[in-house]
């Protein structure tokens, strides 16, 4: 029989970004091959400082294309529900752990005390507010007590000599998981138009907290890696071009 784990509760999410090939540079020889071809090789470490105003040209009347002439690659933390979320962007590479080949880690997303659980409003125009410190202390209290009978009863069956496949059947979706994610500019801001909510935006939407606190933490990537396409994306409303 193993040692049990120490069971461990995160309200918090990691993003960390493994790799980047993108730069602002990068839309402006993608956008200048339209209409000079070969001319515009000269244009490949082109200072993109000159070329704001057709970046932005480019954002605004949504000529989409030169933006995906780029890659980023994250590894990413965060409870399994929050991934399903994710990969119904079917707009990037997604390679997660796997609960057959490995123990999985008895880590759990808890709630913290910043996050609004209540809804109020109907579908399609509601919003969340705090609760109760009742509330709070009942999620807190249940979600650590189910995700600690969860595991014990994970731990048993692979005692037991049961599959890691079979025994992860009782594990909940706030488990932890990780997975690295490739994707490029044009994707990357498709994805954050739809999981930020920004009052700001031409389309508000209005994501669940903890996948918006996966979209802010890359948003800080993009905005630092390629920061004229990010001011254009912001300028025109955070829409996809």
């Amino acid at each position: 029989m193993s040692e049990p784990q120490e069971i461990v509760f995160r309200s918090d999410v990691t993003v960390e970004m493994v790799r980047s090939q993108a730069r602002d540079a990068d839309v402006v020889f993608a956008a200048r091959v339209s209409t000079q071809g070969e001319q515009s090789l000269s244009s490949v470490d082109a200072d993109a400082e000159r070329s704001a105003g057709l970046i932005n040209y480019l954002m605004r009347d949504r000529h989409g294309s030169p933006f995906e002439h780029n890659s980023f690659t994250f590894y990413v933390e965060a409870p399994i529900f929050v991934f399903r979320e994710f990969m119904r962007h079917r707009i990037a590479s997604y390679n997660e752990e796997s609960g057959r080949y490995r123990k999985l880690r008895p880590i759990f997303y808890v709630p913290g005390p910043e996050r609004n659980l209540v809804q109020e409003g109907k579908p399609g125009a509601y919003d969340f507010v705090p609760g109760s410190e009742e509330q709070y202390r009942l999620v807190t209290e249940q979600t650590k007590a189910s995700c600690t009978a969860a595991y014990a009863a994970y731990q048993k069956m692979l005692d037991a000599g049961i599959a890691r496949e079979v025994a992860r059947g009782v594990l909940p979706v706030s488990l932890f998981s990780s997975m690295y994610v490739t994707v490029n500019a044009r994707s990357m801001m498709n994805f954050l138009s739809l999981r930020t909510k920004r009052p700001d935006s031409t389309f508000p939407s209005f994501p669940q907290r903890e996948i918006e606190m996966v979209a802010e933490k890359i948003e800080e990537f993009f905005a630092r890696e390629m920061p004229l396409t990010h001011a254009a994306f912001e300028k025109n409303g955070r829409v996809a071009p």
